[in-house]
């Protein structure tokens, strides 16, 4: 049975911000028929966003704790009165947004200038209200230890998490969402989503680690286009245009004879549920487990701004949709793979990287293509 998610106010305005703070709307009647659950996830996922907005570096973070509540992290109690003003749950942790800002910010230049050695990834976490550092536990050569000693002399703003495996961008070193495509370089990915230029122009959205180098891409042995943009490192998303003769369609493949219709897209909550169509590992679904995240992916391959969640993702699954309900949320960029699998496949929780859609939409200058 799918989980009913409990709205603590109305959301019939969600929250507005006045002079004096956040204020809830309260106008909806108790006996207002119950809503499907996937609206009322979209609800806490737009609320979410909306009191993040609204507190701008106030909050740490948010997220949906086990009952389905949003969670909002804060540094002080005047702030966590605004977050219950807005029908949400407040959490006091020890330091402010622009503390653990500022630990993420100085990892990632350190990253970017030098190396992160074999540490994975980095983000500012709101559970713990720390900067969470993901190394596997074999790691101990110097370039690692230096990064992490870094790290560590930011004190208890850090917190260091070992976790096996090894993390790679999800490409295939051998028109739904989700469908294999073939680059003209042997390789193979998975489309994300069909989208539509500012002129109409049909293309699809992927990984930018996919389309580096800008290589043509075809279907079951027919062409399907040329690289029309592409971004990888620092970001990891590309789009492809569509030449005539195919149809893209608004919807996502599930593996099982039925599709998923898209009917728009979602912000990034942690705690939300996620699924994931690709190639390899087809239909997963998992939770989102950080937003803003900074991926290692090997010696000038880091790359920002990923969500981490715990669908199972393998190689040639890179640029395949992620959705949360009927709502596009994301790209597929990597993994933490054992073995060439996913962790979960080893007793482990998987953790898997994607790239939130919003971004890629505003620098394709594209809008989704909807079922």
């Amino acid at each position: 049975m799918a989980r009913r998610f409990r709205v603590g106010a109305a959301l019939t305005g969600i929250v507005a911000l006045t002079a004096a703070g956040l204020i809830a709307a309260r106008g909806a009647a108790a006996d207002s028929p119950v809503a499907d659950p996937e609206q009322l996830l979209q609800e806490q996922v737009l609320k979410a966003d909306t009191v993040e907005t609204q507190l701008g570096t106030r909050a740490i973070g948010s997220y949906l704790d086990e009952a389905g509540e949003l969670v909002v992290a804060v540094s002080d109690e005047t702030t966590a009165a605004l977050v219950r003003a807005a029908g949400a749950i407040p959490q006091l942790v020890p330091y402010t947004a622009e503390a653990l800002q500022s630990v993420q910010a100085e990892l990632d230049r350190l990253a970017t200038g030098s190396s992160a050695g074999k540490v994975r990834a980095w983000f500012v976490d709101p559970r713990t209200g720390t900067v969470v550092v993901t190394v596997p536990p074999t790691a101990r050569d110097k370039i690692t230890q230096r990064f992490l000693a870094k790290a560590k002399e930011n004190g208890a703003k850090v917190t260091i998490r070992r976790s096996a495996g090894v993390v790679t961008p999800t490409d295939d070193f051998g028109l739904r969402g989700g469908v294999q495509v073939d680059k003209n370089t042997g390789y193979t990915c998975s489309l994300g989503f069909n989208a539509r230029t500012e002129n109409g122009s049909r293309i699809f959205l992927t990984a930018g680690h996919c389309t580096s180098g800008k290589p043509s891409f075809s279907r079951n042995g027919y062409v399907l286009g040329e690289t029309r943009s592409s971004s990888f490192p620092g970001n990891d998303y590309g789009s492809v245009s569509v030449i005539d003769g195919w149809d893209p369609q608004g919807s996502v493949e599930r593996w099982n004879g039925e599709h998923v219709a898209i009917q728009g897209r979602s912000g990034v909550t942690v705690g939300a549920s996620v699924c994931k169509s690709g190639k390899t590992t087809k239909w997963t679904c998992g939770r989102v487990v950080a937003k803003n995240v900074t991926v290692n992916y090997g010696p000038n391959k880091v790359v920002k701004g990923l969500y981490q969640h715990t669908a199972c993702v393998e190689s040639g699954d890179s640029g395949g949709a992620n959705l949360t309900g009927n709502y596009a949320l994301g790209i597929t960029s990597g993994a933490a793979l054992m073995d060439g699998q996913c962790m979960g496949k080893k007793g482990q929780t998987n953790e898997s990287y994607s790239q939130p859609i919003g971004e890629v939409l505003s620098a394709t200058g594209a809008s989704l293509v909807l079922g």
